[in-house]
């Protein structure tokens, strides 16, 4: 089998998605407003392999950030190691005392890391009511010698714990989420999530101590309702990254085995439609009412018939709800939640318009009053590619792990993050079962397995490493800051 190589120029990850472009990154309330403009594959950076190229994409109605085909995904039970991957840098040349110290802390704190894993994997907490992983971290990070804030800038889940040393010097951000999904669990793995973010910490604050001549400050954030809440948007606007140069977390997913994925994911939106309408007997007199279930089941037959007219990268889901529903009684009220998915902020902003339109159609030609509200925007990533190459780099000659190709059809709130900051936000594989991706009752089962806390281990290393390097290299930082400043949305920053 060949091995797989990376091949880096300017730009986007990969050519499977057009691209809209502006100078600027939108904020969060002017996306939803600005039009689109011109479509650019201009400076892509493309991972390509010397083995045959795979262009399948999976896609899913969830948060799920699984790559490759599923045929390739590490299902439990089967161990095929992949080839190592072949760094493009000199990663040997610059590892040293620090490097190994960074990974011993690790070493030294896995059974911890296990431990709080699995306590917040067995008490799953939705979205905002994280207490349970809230006093768990936060206790943790305090014994490790960090300075906590709970409850952090109004949220009553988010926390914050700080760690610096000297004056001045560079400011790394790392996130930790922990909330779960209703019903299923932990089925997207924020556990994991969770213990990487403290691994990451701890082990850069071991790092610092050893090395008194550098000046520099760790700041990781709990963040909380990821699935849909919009945590990382809330701390965002209420300044929680406005002194970090650069934010870094990491993902687990379905994929090959032993590998990880760095790709950019959708932009969504979330709309919330509520109908009223008039209650009345449906067997007296049923022209006296006005019902406001034929108004939610007419917007989403609109709805199901637009899908035939958008295009293949966008993605339209939804649900029905309604109070004290009966048969015999014309409905006078239902509510719908449609999430609207499409590469870019300016192209969801888009297809959302549309849906509306069928929303307010339906209550026209039923006679339903119409309220309609909107969820956070979440942004597509924008995975900065000198970050991503040093990572890449690492956990490729240090730990055997290639990193491969692909676009997620996931969202997530660190989009957000991603245009107002550096941010890398790799996915890492873990062994799953067939049909058992992100968002299923096998990825929960997934997310608490020992090979899964192993690959996140490793994952986290990287990321502290790539960590250090922007704490004490001014060089490799200024390049970083180069390529965000140069991309544009919907890329990988140049």
């Amino acid at each position: 089998m060949d091995t797989p190589t990376l091949n880096i120029q300017p730009g986007c990850f990969g050519g499977f998605f057009a691209r809209r472009t502006q100078k600027k990154a939108p904020t969060h309330a002017s996306a939803l407003q600005e039009s689109s403009q011109g479509l650019s594959h201009e400076g892509c950076l493309e991972i390509t392999h010397t083995a045959e190229k795979k262009e399948d994409r999976y896609y899913s109605a969830f948060h799920d950030f699984s790559y490759g085909k599923q045929d390739d995904w590490w299902i439990v039970g089967h161990h095929e190691q992949l080839p190592p991957y072949l760094p493009k840098a000199d990663v040997a040349a610059r590892s040293g005392d620090i490097s190994s110290l960074i990974e011993q802390s690790l070493d030294k704190i896995n059974g911890k890391l296990r431990e709080l894993s699995l306590k917040i994997h067995d008490h799953p907490e939705t979205n905002f009511e994280e207490k349970f992983a809230h006093d768990l971290l936060t206790n943790f990070m305090e014994k490790q010698g960090f300075a906590v804030t709970r409850h952090y800038l109004g949220l009553d889940t988010a926390w914050r714990a700080e760690y610096a040393q000297g004056q001045g010097g560079r400011v790394v951000g790392i996130n930790s989420e922990m909330d779960a999904l209703p019903g299923l669990g932990h089925a997207c793995g924020h556990n994991l999530i969770a213990i990487a973010g403290v691994g990451v910490a701890v082990a850069l604050k071991t790092a610092l101590e050893a090395r008194r001549d550098v000046a520099g400050k760790i700041v990781l954030l709990g963040t909380p309702a990821e699935e849909g809440g919009g945590g990382k948007i809330i701390l965002l606007e209420r300044g929680a990254y406005k002194e970090m140069d650069v934010c870094m977390m990491c993902h687990p997913a379905a994929g090959a085995v032993h590998s990880t994925s760095i790709a950019s994911t959708t932009s969504m939106q979330t709309i919330y439609a509520e109908y009223s309408g008039q209650s009345a007997h449906a067997g007296q007199a049923p022209w006296e009412g006005t019902n406001a279930l034929d108004a939610a089941v007419l917007a989403y037959s609109s709805i199901s018939m637009l899908r035939q007219q958008i295009k293949p990268d966008h993605r339209v889901h939804g649900i029905i709800a309604g109070n004290n529903w009966l048969a015999n009684v014309i409905p006078d009220n239902s509510k719908m939640k449609w999430i609207a998915r499409a590469p870019t902020s300016l192209e969801v902003s888009v297809l959302a318009d549309r849906l509306i339109n069928c929303m307010k159609a339906a209550a026209i030609a039923t006679g339903c009053e119409i309220e309609v509200k909107l969820g956070p925007a979440y942004f597509d990533l924008r995975q900065n590619s000198v970050l991503a190459q040093d990572f890449t780099d690492i956990v490729g000659s240090r730990y055997g792990l290639p990193t491969l190709s692909g676009e997620h059809s996931a969202s997530t709130d660190f989009g957000n993050v991603s245009y107002a900051l550096p941010a890398l936000h790799p996915s890492f594989a873990i062994p799953t079962v067939l049909n058992g991706g992100n968002h299923t009752p096998g990825f929960t089962k997934a997310a608490r397995s020992e090979e899964a806390h192993k690959a996140t281990i490793l994952v986290a290393k990287g990321l502290a490493l790539t960590a250090f390097r922007v704490l004490t290299d001014a060089e490799f930082l200024s390049k970083v800051q180069a390529s965000f400043e140069q991309c544009t949305p919907g890329q990988l920053t140049d």
